[in-house]
């Protein structure tokens, strides 16, 4: 035989207290968890002559949630067997010569420029 308790038979000690669900998520905060984060930016990136090379390609269309010029290309040396160091690069960010520190934004254009022999 089952036996059922009444509320008012349970020690006072088990009864969560109302804070106790203070951490539950509500449906938006659960929508907003598994959204794409904010810090998630889109970025053109064009590959110019070795960087080219070995990419396979001319340019990317990418979602990243690099910060920095060189937080992007360090994830590309991740994707690409890119052989060439951050230092002996220049970095340009929407066309203009930039630092690898530069912030990135949503919409940038970030262009890899390797060293160049001519003759």
């Amino acid at each position: 035989m089952r036996h059922h308790r009444w509320l008012s038979e349970v020690p006072a000690r088990s009864i969560p207290t109302p804070e106790a669900l203070d951490n539950v998520n509500t449906p938006e905060t659960a929508i907003a968890a598994l959204s794409p984060t904010t810090s998630d930016k889109h970025i053109k990136v064009q590959y110019y002559a070795l960087l080219r090379e070995q990419a396979g390609r001319s340019d990317d269309s990418i979602v990243t949630a690099a910060r920095t010029p060189r937080e992007l290309y360090n994830e590309l040396k991740s994707r690409y067997p890119f052989s060439l160091a951050p230092e002996m690069l220049r970095v340009a960010v929407n066309a203009e010569f930039g630092e690898w520190s530069h912030p990135l934004a949503d919409g940038d254009s970030v262009v890899f420029i390797p060293p160049v022999a001519g003759g």
